[in-house]
């Protein structure tokens, strides 16, 4: 008899809550949003680097981020923001390799998620130096139709 108690308190401590996420579950979806930063974020990817980086994004709704001190709440001025960074910036860079030093995932349900990361993205100068530059990201992901995008961030430089 003490067997069986034993093992119904055990199955009863091993059997997640009804809607609950197992930790598969919560292990696939930080693995699937790993992936989608490191491929968007691949500076050496073929195609537009604006494009690679927006697909992290939703294409309706709003969005929120916050970064240099500015709020922005709509696609558009991200976008804008980062081909304004990628114009001055990212394509003077030669042989950048963008690396992510660590990323935090907390899965918060089936639908949503925070990722904080901090990154440094090793390059040569146009006057041939090495330079580095870095930071940290704090992205709220929402999935929607079944894709997990950006719903808010924050971005914060490391200054030299």
């Amino acid at each position: 008899m003490a067997a069986v108690i034993l093992a119904c308190t055990l199955l009863s401590c091993a059997t997640p809550a009804p809607g609950a996420l197992t930790n598969a579950e919560r292990r696939g979806i930080a693995d699937t949003l790993r992936a989608s930063i490191t491929a968007a974020y691949d500076l050496s990817r073929p195609g537009n680097p604006v494009d690679h980086l927006m697909s992290l994004y939703p294409d309706t709704g709003r969005v929120i981020s916050a970064s240099g001190g500015v709020v922005t709440t709509s696609r558009d001025s991200i976008q804008a923001g980062i081909r304004a960074f990628w114009e001055n910036v990212g394509r003077n860079m030669r042989d950048p390799r963008w690396m992510w030093d660590s990323v935090h995932v907390d899965v918060l349900s089936r639908d949503a998620a925070a990722l904080t990361a901090s990154y440094h993205v090793p390059h040569i100068t146009p006057a041939g130096q090495p330079h580095v530059i870095a930071g940290a990201w704090t992205a709220v992901f929402q999935r929607r139709s079944g894709r997990w995008v950006v719903i808010q961030e924050h971005l914060s430089d490391v200054r030299q």
